[in-house]
């Protein structure tokens, strides 16, 4: 089994827990079923955010009547310091646009460590607001831009002003004022290499640094909303209601571009999946007392109010959504009448799987991972790996076969000789080197196809060493490969994925039926996505730290530890007042003044 960067590894006990099946945990459909849970990168940010009390404080706020200009936070943890430094610039409506070719954004960012003096501020406002054409500082952990929710901004805008607060639903609609097109880290564009990161104690854990960047932004959309009501009508203004602030979320607009890292990084996704089977498995293990059935059952009822506000245009969305909210007053009945028992937990998802779909099922795990958080928290430093594909070439070919029918038998069971099965293809756009999908023998590009789809290559190599055995039965893999090289990379990876459950995808990534909506969905489970709203069935609007703890609170010490990170499956609030309360200045002056507290 696999270290992760601190070396830590998985106990005995941990590995004789009963796990669920791989072959059902992978399943395409009920991956793109999951939920954010307590193991997702934003949850555990704060959490890390908040025991090892990071300061974030505001250095620089330099805005116009409009909101532009550049703001700065700085960055104080036990270790080290680092500064997220925000331009905002003017941009017509009409080159507004959440499409990776973009060329300007309302936001341009980066999360930069150490300190930013006049000569690197300097060097940042020529380059950063440019993002792919720019010539990047490599001292840059993170690069990003969003554009600004045109709707929402308007109406926060024009209410606060007023002196009012915002309507809630606004934010049930779209759960943010300003939404990402993309967060790049790890060496992207001359920014800092992922080796940097790697051995760095603030940021170890997979996309916490890029998720960093993604909840400064968050914080700057509530200073500049409050600024720019402050400087239209500064004898009203009202700053935002503290259970608002709350609520406000970032969005998130994500395409194809997502699905290659879930096939290029199976050992990765193996120990992301592997930690949460494992949480859970020791969870269901735990004896339930009526203090942990009274939080699930406060939990479901959250979950499914949080489902009814939930809105999207997809209609398959709203379906799913809809028969998640249909099952759960069924389910909490259950809980409230089954008698408590060590067996409880588990009956619980045995029933769910018999009675429910997907989607509720799943939601069953994630919030049965928030009952015991001193078990599933210490998984969050086993989420990383040190990633490495190795090649045996003295393993016999025989044996290597016997893996793919035992450990790669899912990818035995498609017929590629059928068209509904080599349906799609997938290729990289000449235009911005972006994952696309084409109808194979009907559309342009499968010459260039990328090789993603496991299964037809899994099963390609099969074939061929079958047909090799027969004149060479006591071959080794290395004579295979001089005979046909072509398969070197698949047999790596066959060989080095065998000891392990959960790094495949278990689809057929070429079928006709294959939604790669279920793909974008798994990774952001794991990012911390909520309010999942697809566009088409190609892209996706999601939201990130809606209901999060505010910079105000995290700077704070907490009085209640346990509610300060209970904010999954956030509620609209009930705003309490809309009197103008005291409204502070300058933001490096202190913290607003608020109304208002979460419902």
């Amino acid at each position: 089994m696999s270290r992760n960067h601190q070396g830590a590894r998985l106990s005995s006990t941990e590995q004789r827990l009963r796990l669920r099946a791989p072959d059902d945990v992978m399943q395409l459909e009920r991956l793109g079923s999951l939920h954010a849970s307590r193991l997702s990168f934003v949850r555990s940010l704060v959490r890390q955010m908040a025991h090892e009390k990071w300061k974030i404080t505001t250095t620089r706020f330099e805005l116009n009547a409009l909101g532009h200009g550049v703001a700065i936070y700085c960055l104080q943890t036990p270790n080290k310091r680092y500064h997220g430094v925000i331009f905002s610039q003017a941009l017509e409506d009409s080159a507004r646009s959440d499409r990776v070719i973009a060329e300007a954004w309302d936001v341009t960012f980066g999360v930069v460590e150490g300190d930013v003096d006049d000569a690197l501020l300097e060097q940042m406002a020529a380059n950063v607001p440019l993002q792919e054409a720019g010539r990047q500082h490599p001292r840059l952990l993170v690069l990003s831009r969003a554009n600004r929710s045109l709707r929402n901004f308007a109406s926060f805008l024009e209410a606060l002003s007023a002196g009012q607060q915002p309507d809630p639903e606004w934010l049930t609609r779209v759960g943010y004022l300003y939404r990402t097109t993309a967060v790049y880290g790890n060496g992207k564009f001359g920014i800092a290499d992922y080796d940097r990161l790697k051995d760095n104690a603030d940021f170890h854990r997979p996309f916490s640094a890029q998720m960093l960047g993604v909840y400064l932004l968050r914080h700057f959309s509530i200073q500049q909303i409050e600024h720019m009501a402050r400087a239209q009508a500064p004898e009203t203004a009202a700053p935002l209601a503290t259970s608002l602030k709350r609520y406000l979320g970032i969005g998130n607009s994500t395409g194809l571009g997502m699905a290659p890292f879930l096939i290029n990084h199976p050992q990765l996704v193996q120990r992301w999946v592997e930690s949460r089977e494992l949480a859970l498995a020791e969870v269901t293990a735990q004896m339930p007392g009526e203090q942990e059935r009274s939080r699930l059952l406060a939990l479901l009822k959250r979950a499914e109010t949080h489902l009814r506000q939930t809105v999207t245009d997809d209609h398959e969305q709203t379906l799913r959504n809809q028969a998640t909210v249909a099952s759960l007053p069924e389910l909490m009945t259950w809980l409230e009448l089954v008698p408590l028992s060590p067996e409880l937990w588990q009956e619980l998802i045995d029933w769910s799987y018999q009675q429910h779909g997907l989607e509720a099922q799943e939601l069953v795990n994630t919030l049965l991972l928030e009952l015991y958080p001193s078990i599933v928290d210490r998984y969050e430093d086993l989420m990383a790996v040190e990633e490495s594909l190795e090649l045996t070439p003295d393993m016999p070919l025989v044996h290597l076969k016997q893996v793919i029918e035992t450990h790669y038998d899912w990818t035995l069971r498609f017929d590629f000789s059928l068209a509904e099965n080599r349906h799609w293809f997938w290729y990289r756009s000449v235009e911005k080197e972006e994952p696309r999908l084409g109808v194979r023998d009907r559309e342009a590009g499968a010459d260039k196809e990328m090789k993603l789809a496991i299964a037809p290559r899994v099963a390609d190599t099969h074939a061929a060493i079958s047909q090799y055995l027969e004149d060479h039965p006591r071959a080794l893999v290395v004579e295979f490969l001089i005979h046909c090289p072509r398969h070197k990379d698949i047999v790596r990876r066959i060989q080095s994925m065998a000891s392990t459950s959960f790094g495949e995808i278990r689809a057929n990534l070429w079928a006709r039926d294959m939604k790669p909506m279920h793909l974008l969905r798994t990774k952001l489970s794991f990012f911390g996505a909520s309010r999942f709203d697809p566009k088409s069935d190609r892209w996706v609007r999601i939201t990130l730290f809606q209901g999060a703890p505010l910079v105000e609170e995290l700077n704070a010490e907490p009085e209640d530890p346990v509610a300060f990170d209970d904010w999954s499956f956030p509620l609209a609030p009930q705003i309490a007042s809309t009197t103008r309360p005291e409204m502070t200045a300058d933001p490096r002056q202190g913290n607003t003044t608020t109304v208002g507290g979460m419902s």
